[in-house]
């Protein structure tokens, strides 16, 4: 048996069937929300950061990762989602956007999903705290929900500042 079973994040790039996609489960209070697993470098706990005067609450701060300075961006603020609460749970996603790192705190991360184009539903226009372009549509398997989240837009928002816009 030569066939490949297991995942890594940087290996998932070689899919057989091109109307899957894999996403990275992580909750924000009792929501479940998706990113696409190729934008994912890797999953840390949550550490103390270097606040950045005058920068925008939901940045938490910065953090040395192995010579690189990554912004952190706290996503239960961001989303106005309530106060954000940091215990042996929270997670840092860390992840590369445009060739720029970021990291991305969420309460925690569940699992790999794979959901095939059928699972995928376009996201109701209801006014929601995410602007709908931040949004892929909702995700189904079984009885989960998942948001999923265009993070590239999100992350590349003028609000975030963080990554500039290139031509796509």
């Amino acid at each position: 048996m030569s066939e490949n079973t297991t995942h890594t994040i940087s290996g998932l790039g070689d899919k057989a069937d091109s109307s899957t996609n894999e996403f990275l489960a992580f909750k924000l209070g009792k929501e479940e929300y998706g990113i696409d697993i190729l934008k994912v470098q890797e999953i840390r706990g949550y550490e103390a950061v270097t606040r950045i005067a005058n920068s925008p609450e939901f940045i938490k701060g910065v953090v040395n990762l192995r010579g690189i300075i990554v912004p952190i961006i706290d996503m239960r603020i961001k989303f106005n989602l309530g106060e954000p609460t940091y215990d042996q749970f929270t997670v840092v996603i860390i992840l590369n956007i445009s060739g720029r790192v970021v990291g991305m705190v969420v309460d925690s991360v569940s699992d790999v999903i794979t959901l095939t184009q059928e699972q995928m539903k376009p996201a109701p226009d209801i006014g929601t705290t995410f602007e709908s372009d931040h949004l892929m549509g909702l995700g189904t398997i079984d009885e989960r929900m998942l948001i999923l989240v265009n993070i590239d837009k999100l992350m590349s928002s003028a609000d975030m500042g963080l990554i500039e816009k290139t031509a796509a």
